[in-house]
């Protein structure tokens, strides 16, 4: 009991948990809750503040690729330093990695280890990719400038026809009966 003659709690005691601090602003309606020096953010707050839809943050959870810590009411709980997370997850996802291989990317504790030897094999595809994509665009460009009276007599045009029936059959799993095609402008 205190000099009041109430009995009152000790201050530690009255903390939300003694793992959160709670403090509150008089000049914003928010609270702020922290976690080990961790900033707490509402699933509202992270979609907000990472342009990634709510829905996503739920599904990239459902997944392993980030983590809520609690919930406030129906809302999950996530700290801060998910947003750096999310960063590393629209990265990979830009690079082309699956969701499957960027899980791989972050070590058991949730920190970044990434494998530069994918990275590599990574940037091996997209080379590849990037040539395939600069044939296809002079292909284009030739075909719309052909002076042929029709693209059909083009012997460019029909060679990138042969190719990309070539590639059709190819990842179909059929055999090619005739010899591959290689386009050259």
């Amino acid at each position: 009991m205190d000099e009041d003659g109430l009995h009152r709690e000790p201050p530690d005691l009255l903390e939300p948990r003694s793992e959160y601090r709670q403090t509150t602003s008089s000049s914003k309606l928010e609270v702020n809750h922290e976690k080990g020096g961790l900033k707490i953010l509402d699933i509202a707050e992270v979609a907000a503040r990472s342009g990634v839809p709510a829905s996503t943050l739920r599904f990239y959870e459902e997944k392993g690729l980030i983590v809520s810590v609690g919930r406030r009411g129906l809302r999950r709980l996530f700290v801060s330093g998910v947003l750096e997370r999310l960063s590393l997850i629209a990265l990979g996802r830009t690079a082309g990695f699956s969701l499957e291989e960027i899980a791989l990317m972050f070590a058991t504790d949730g920190r970044p280890q990434i494998d530069r030897a994918r990275l590599s094999a990574k940037a091996d595809e997209l080379d590849h990719t990037i040539r395939r994509l600069i044939a296809m665009r002079d292909g284009l460009r030739h075909a719309a400038a052909c002076p042929a009276p029709s693209h059909m007599e083009c012997p460019t045009f029909r060679r990138m026809l042969r190719a990309a029936g070539a590639a059709v059959l190819r990842r179909s799993g059929k055999a090619v009966k005739s010899r591959p095609v290689r386009l050259v402008l």
